[in-house]
């Protein structure tokens, strides 16, 4: 089985993301792969949108810490909150994302920095 990375490339990805004739869930696939394993200036306007989007979609959802690399990090208990969904399933959400993609998304506060 292929992962998630090996799903995509980049001009693949690109195509569907000017495709104005496709499904919103395969258009979604290919902005979270650019967003992950694109170049990084494209990574960092995804990046951009992806912040614009979750401010727009939940303006009561702060980040609360960022990572090193300077992405945002937000409570679990919030994040459940604003989806309606337990905590439980929220970590279990994040856990398959960090399965299927291999990359870190839950961070315990010692690996993050405090926003100043």
């Amino acid at each position: 089985m292929l992962t998630f990375k090996e799903q995509w490339g980049l001009e693949m990805a690109l195509d569907v993301l000017k495709s104005q004739n496709v499904e919103s869930a395969i258009w979604s696939e290919a902005a979270k792969w650019i967003m992950l394993y694109g170049p990084p200036k494209l990574q960092e306007v995804m990046r951009q949108a992806s912040n614009i989007a979750t401010k727009s979609c939940f303006p009561k959802l702060e980040a609360e810490r960022y990572t090193g690399s300077g992405d945002p990090c937000y409570d679990i208990e919030k994040i459940a909150e604003a989806l309606g969904i337990t905590r439980q399933e929220a970590l279990e959400k994040m856990s398959k994302m960090e399965y299927e993609q291999g990359i870190q998304h839950l961070f315990d506060a010692s690996e993050t920095e405090n926003i100043q």
